[in-house]
């Protein structure tokens, strides 16, 4: 239970096991008629502005997806379906980390089947001004670079590296919160954004001040945001990847444009069964979820 980050809705999920070859699916229960199945892919992917959105052919719609995608990619979780009684997925504490901490608590089970990854087969890149994204071959699992440059100077340039398996994406990677500037709260709440936001939820920065009580929990806290977002836009692919991914000044929307891109070129990528040598040993199997109540 919590409250969306734009919405302000309160909203609660609940994670249910999944057979092999379900993928991950959200399910809007609170809707008449036993609510609307939205599979988590690029194809219902209807806004990414300042979060992931996803809809079903009739507009039924999940929001700020990216945060939880993020968890089931950093566990290795493939197949689950999200029952969600709101239009947003619930901000927590603006990271993926109490998603990890309660999949964690409920188990996690190992199906009997192989999984199949993207495996990147060629540089393909998107530039919009300043804003760079792209990705190419790697010989194992997902690395994720990226680089940030804010005229705030509590946050600055910042940079990071982070090759991404369950120990450096709980550790690194999962507990860093989203964050936003204090003189663009008044705009986004103005356009409808925002309006669940609070110290509770986000990094709030004024110039070279960050407000929240409690600091940062990483000194790069706000660019391994940054990748944490990205890692969960790319898991609308429906598989972990095999690959690089650099993020310079890029957001959501850039994310999806390079992804679309990708997924475009048949000569770009192709879909491989993983083996043990491919990605960490935690993740040599799809797995699903016992349920959260």
């Amino acid at each position: 239970m919590g409250v969306g980050l734009h919405s302000g809705s309160r909203v609660a999920i609940k994670l249910h096991p999944a057979e092999a070859g379900t993928g991950i699916v959200f399910k809007r229960v609170d809707l008449v008629g036993g609510g609307a199945e939205i599979p988590a892919r690029w194809t219902n992917v209807i806004d990414s502005r300042m979060c992931t959105v996803i809809a079903d052919d009739s507009g039924v719609s999940v929001a700020t997806v990216e945060h939880l995608m993020s968890a089931f990619y950093g566990l290795g979780v493939d197949n689950v379906v999200v029952e969600i009684n709101g239009p947003e997925v619930p901000a927590m504490d603006g990271s993926a980390y109490p998603f990890v901490f309660l999949m964690e608590c409920a188990g996690l089970i190992e199906l009997d089947a192989p999984r199949q990854a993207i495996r990147i087969r060629k540089p393909v890149s998107y530039a919009n001004g300043a804003k760079l994204v792209s990705v190419e071959p790697a010989e194992v699992g997902l690395t994720v670079d990226f680089e940030i440059d804010f005229r705030a100077a509590a946050i600055g340039r910042q940079s990071c590296s982070v090759a991404v398996d369950t120990e450096s994406f709980k550790i690194d990677v999962s507990r860093a919160r989203t964050f936003g500037l204090l003189s663009d709260v008044t705009a986004l709440r103005e356009a409808g954004l925002a309006r669940g936001g609070s110290l509770e939820n986000a990094i709030v920065v004024d110039g070279d001040r960050i407000l929240n009580d409690d600091g940062l929990r990483h000194a790069n806290e706000f660019v391994l945001h940054k990748a944490l977002d990205a890692i969960g836009d790319m898991y609308l692919t429906g598989h972990p990847i095999i690959g690089r991914f650099l993020g310079r000044c890029s957001s959501h929307a850039d994310t999806a444009k390079l992804m679309r891109q990708v997924l475009a070129d048949p000569s770009a990528w192709e879909l491989v069964e993983l083996r043990t040598d491919m990605l960490a040993p935690a993740w040599r199997e799809p797995m699903a979820l016992a349920a959260i109540a």
